[in-house]
C-alpha cells in the first residue's frame, strides 16, 4: 500500500494493536518502507514516535522490535484510564463547548437507539467516539493526547467483553453527558470515575502469563446512580 508520509505513524501503530505485528518481532526500516510505499525516513521517525509511545523497544544487535508489555504494564494503563477519564470529564464540565455538547448528546442518542435494538456492532465505535469527543471538551491537548495513547494500548493489550446490558451502559453515558452539560464538575467526576471503573471489568488480557487465566479485571463498584439526571 501507498500512504502518505505523516500517516506512517498512525500506520504502524494500528497494525500492532490489530496484530499484523507480534509482540518481540523485529521491524526492519527497509520492509516497513516497502509495505507503506514510503522512504524509510518517514519510518525511522514513526519508530522513534512509537517507542516513545511504548510500542516499540531497541534491542541490542536487534534493532527495533514490538514490545512486549508485562501484565503489571497493562493493569498500570487501566489505572491510569480511571484516574484521567474523571479528571477529563471534570474539566470538560468546565470548559465544554455547545459543538461538544451537540456531538456528545447525538452519539448518546445512536448508542441509546442501537442498545434498545440490540444491534451491538456499532456500540463499540460509538463508544470510542464518545470518550475521545470528552477528552477533546476538557481543551487540554496534552490529557487528550495521553487518553488516546491509553486508549491505542490498552486495545492493544486487552479484549473487550459486550456490556452485559448495553441499555444501562449507555443511561450512564448519558449521565455524564448531563453533568457536563450543566457545568457540573464533581457529578461529572463521579460518574465518570463509576462508569470507568465499571467498564474495566470486561477487560480481559490478549497475552496473559503463561499457566495464567486472562481473568477480568476485579471490581465490585455499583451501577452508577442517575436519578434526577435523564431528561
Amino acid at each position: 500500500m501507498r500512504i502518505p508520509a505523516h500517516s506512517v505513524c498512525t500506520a504502524i501503530r494500528d497494525d500492532i494493536v490489530a496484530g499484523v505485528y507480534e509482540r518481540g518481532s523485529r521491524l526492519t526500516e527497509e520492509l516497513l518502507a516497502r509495505r507503506y510505499g514510503v522512504s524509510r525516513v518517514p519510518v525511522r521517525e514513526a519508530l522513534r514516535t512509537l517507542e516513545a509511545e511504548g510500542f516499540v523497544v531497541t534491542r541490542r544487535h536487534a534493532g527495533a522490535c514490538v514490545a512486549e508489555p508485562t501484565e503489571q504494564e497493562g493493569a498500570d494503563l487501566l489505572e491510569m484510564r480511571m484516574l484521567l477519564e474523571p479528571l477529563g470529564a471534570s474539566r470538560a464540565a468546565q470548559r465544554r463547548t455547545e459543538a461538544h455538547l451537540k456531538v456528545l448528546r447525538g452519539l448518546v442518542r445512536l448508542g441509546q437507539e442501537r442498545a434498545r435494538r440490540g444491534n451491538s456492532e456499532d456500540l463499540r465505535s460509538l463508544g470510542s467516539w464518545f470518550h475521545e469527543t470528552l477528552a477533546q471538551a476538557s481543551a487540554s491537548p496534552a490529557m487528550t493526547s495521553m487518553l488516546t495513547q491509553l486508549r491505542h494500548k490498552i486495545a492493544w493489550m486487552y479484549t473487550v467483553e459486550a456490556p452485559a446490558n448495553p441499555v444501562e451502559s449507555w443511561a450512564e453515558h448519558g449521565a455524564i453527558v448531563d453533568a457536563v452539560a450543566r457545568g457540573d464538575s464533581e457529578r461529572a467526576r463521579t460518574v465518570t470515575a463509576l462508569h470507568t471503573e465499571r467498564a474495566t471489568t470486561a477487560h480481559r488480557l490478549r497475552f496473559p502469563a503463561q499457566g495464567d487465566r486472562p481473568d477480568r479485571v476485579r471490581n465490585s463498584q455499583p451501577p452508577v446512580n442517575m436519578t434526577g439526571l435523564r431528561h
